[in-house]
């Protein structure tokens, strides 16, 4: 089966306790199709999956990306305080309410995390679960990097100097083409007061995740009550998802881990090796 593997963008209102607010996604693929969740990491947005999406709904899957809130063209929030897991679940619930049945998810990071969140509910819809370049296990050392990078500017004066910071910053996504550096700078970028160019993020997330100590988290009994098939994507140079995290998720029956070469945290999910191993996973192969 093979569907339309074009891009649409679509938009819901969703609620917290602060009022409505609004989550944005791309989606791709027939309407009819199996759904696929793909979800991003801390500061990226759901294009960075188009190259996924695109391999995907080719085979007749439907493919929603979302944008967390705060990021690309969803609604930023009031307070950097409501940017933690449970309002991304919490606006998350909504789009899965909308599907209305057994959906698969593959989660970057941040996008893994809530992954685990949504899977260890009672009556979750998770059936099929990538974790890419996250597990049971978070260093603490990781999540300071991160907040180092987190503290350089995001403001540029043109595309070409987004494009040169996110080749450095990002350098762990692996080995990318001129093409693909410039697709995701494209899909980063949003207009800046200056007349420049700006990352497409609210700056309160980066103020919100510098409060917090950089402590090793452990989400053990978190993963004990996930209960979807796993595939564990390791970037086999990552500081984020320790080799032997990976390996005791994959002792567990129904849950197995690839890793994958050339790449930190996290791998791109662009080259066609990793969007071949995310595909046959999803298919049940």
């Amino acid at each position: 089966m093979t569907g339309d593997s074009s891009m649409r963008r679509n938009r819901l209102r969703y609620l917290l306790p602060q009022g409505f607010f609004t989550l944005a996604w791309t989606e791709w693929g027939p309407e009819g199709g199996q759904p696929v969740v793909c979800l991003h990491g801390l500061t990226r947005t759901g294009r960075d999956f188009d190259a996924l999406a695109g391999a995907l709904a080719a085979g007749g899957r439907r493919v929603l990306c979302p944008d967390l809130p705060g990021r690309g063209a969803s609604d930023w929030l009031p307070d950097p305080a409501l940017y933690v897991p449970p309002s991304y679940v919490a606006a998350l619930s909504h789009l899965l309410a909308r599907l209305d049945g057994p959906v698969d998810w593959v989660g970057t990071s941040l996008g893994g995390i809530c992954g685990m969140l949504i899977s260890a509910l009672p009556g979750s819809p998770i059936r099929r679960m990538v974790l890419n370049d996250i597990g049971s296990f978070v260093p603490g050392a990781s999540l300071a990097r991160i907040g180092d990078y987190l503290a350089h500017p995001m403001d540029f004066a043109d595309m070409a100097g987004l494009e040169a910071h996110l080749r450095r910053a990002h350098a762990p996504f692996g080995a990318l083409s001129d093409a693909e550096w410039r697709h995701l700078a494209e899909t980063s970028a949003r207009p800046a007061a200056d007349g420049g160019v700006a990352l497409h993020y609210d700056p309160g997330i980066a103020r919100a995740f510098q409060e917090l100590e950089p402590v090793d988290m452990d989400l053990s009994a978190l993963w004990a009550e996930v209960r979807a098939e796993v595939l564990v994507l390791h970037g086999a140079e990552s500081d984020l998802l320790l080799p032997a995290t990976a390996r005791a998720m994959a002792r567990r029956p129904g849950v197995r881990a690839v890793e994958i070469p050339g790449c930190g945290h996290a791998p791109a999910l662009m080259h066609p090796d990793q969007i071949g191993v995310v595909a046959e996973f999803l298919a049940g192969r």
